[in-house]
Order: structure tokens, then C-alpha cells, then sequence
């Protein structure tokens, strides 16, 4: 079972983190922010990611540091159970309709960390969340996770939707990308023997 398990504590926040890769998309999530509470659920249930997240952060001030460092803590949790990334498919990609709404994810896992986020919104806040404070999500997780993320909202004009439709592509694609393939279980998909923090191609 390839698991992962972090502890961040910083004075903005305390985090801790567990994964496992060959879940069944089972969650216990707990950050003090229902809104985020509601995505990882999302991500873990279609992802088939067993995922734990308790968190406890200095919402008096917002929701920055918590939501950033969940993202950074499940990230890290996920590159950790990855490994050396020894026989998984490497790449995934999702289109998901939610309503009015699609969203399109590819991602590579190849342990080298890009994002592009092309996904914007008509309003400031879902809820008491800060709409801006998603991008920084992804881009926490995609940076310690080291992966090759693009998210792009092909159209909507729910909020709600948008956010749920961007995990829900994201989740549906690491699944895939995550996933071992049985015709190279025993290789690291890359000509060069290795997935590494290189800008080198591979």
C-alpha cells in the first residue's frame, strides 16, 4: 500500500496529513473552513485516495495559511507515497460538466512542479471564502506533490460549480495518473530511468 503521512506545524498553523494511494476514496476532513472541507472530500472521493486532514489555523485573521498549507501538507503527504513513481501511468487528464459548467485537468506526474490556472470567477467569496484563495491551493499541492498541473474552465458561470467541477477534473485525473500500469509495474515511465526535479525532457 503506497501511504503517505505528514505533520506541519507552523505558528500560523498545525497540520496533519495522511494518504493512501490504494484507498477507496474514503476521507476524514477537518479544517475549519467547511468550503475547503467540502473539496477535499470531493478530491478524495473521486480520486479513490484514502485522505485524513485535521487542521487548525488562525482563521481569526482569513483563510490564507490554512487553506495554502492544507494544500502544501497533502501535497507532500502524496509525493511521499509516490516514492520513486515506479509503474504509474505518469499522466492523467479529466474534462468534468457540472451543470452549466466544464472543466478541463491534464497533469503529469513526473515530480516536477508547474501550474497553469486558467479559471476565473464573477465573484470574491464563496461563502466566507476568498475565491482567490483556490489558486493558491492548487498551486501549493501542485508544487509538492510535483506535478504538471493545468486547470482550465472551459465555461460556466456557477461558482460553486466551477470550484467542485476543478477538483472534481483534478481528482479524476490524478487517479488515472497515479494508477499502476500493469505492462510496467517494475520501470519509472521516463527514457531517462528517473522522475526528477529537472527541466530536462523525459
Amino acid at each position: 500500500m503506497r501511504k503517505g503521512q505528514i505533520e506541519r506545524r507552523t505558528k500560523e498553523t498545525e497540520i496533519a496529513v495522511e494518504v493512501n494511494l490504494d484507498g477507496q476514496g474514503r476521507s476524514e476532513i477537518s479544517t475549519g473552513i467547511g468550503f475547503l472541507d467540502h473539496m477535499l472530500d470531493q478530491l478524495a472521493r473521486h480520486s479513490l485516495i484514502d485522505l485524513k486532514c485535521k487542521a487548525k489555523g488562525d482563521l481569526h485573521i482569513d483563510y490564507h495559511h490554512t487553506t495554502e498549507d492544507t494544500g502544501i501538507a497533502i501535497g507532500q503527504a502524496v509525493a511521499q507515497a509516490l516514492g520513486e513513481r515506479v509503474g504509474i501511468n505518469r499522466y492523467g487528464e479529466a474534462t468534468i460538466p457540472m451543470d452549466e459548467t466544464l472543466t478541463r485537468v491534464a497533469l503529469d506526474a513526473s515530480n516536477r512542479a508547474y501550474l497553469i490556472w486558467k479559471v476565473t470567477f464573477s465573484r470574491d467569496k464563496l461563502g466566507e471564502m476568498d475565491t482567490e484563495l483556490f489558486k493558491e491551493w492548487f498551486q501549493a499541492f501542485a508544487q509538492n506533490a510535483g506535478l504538471t498541473l493545468h486547470v482550465e474552465n472551459l465555461y460556466g458561470e456557477n461558482n460553486h460549480h466551477i470550484v467542485e467541477s476543478c477538483f472534481k477534473a483534478l481528482a479524476r485525473a490524478l487517479r488515472h495518473a497515479i494508477e499502476i500500469d500493469p505492462r510496467k509495474s517494475d520501470s519509472v515511465p521516463s527514457t531517462k530511468g528517473t522522475l526528477g526535479k529537472s527541466l530536462a525532457r523525459s
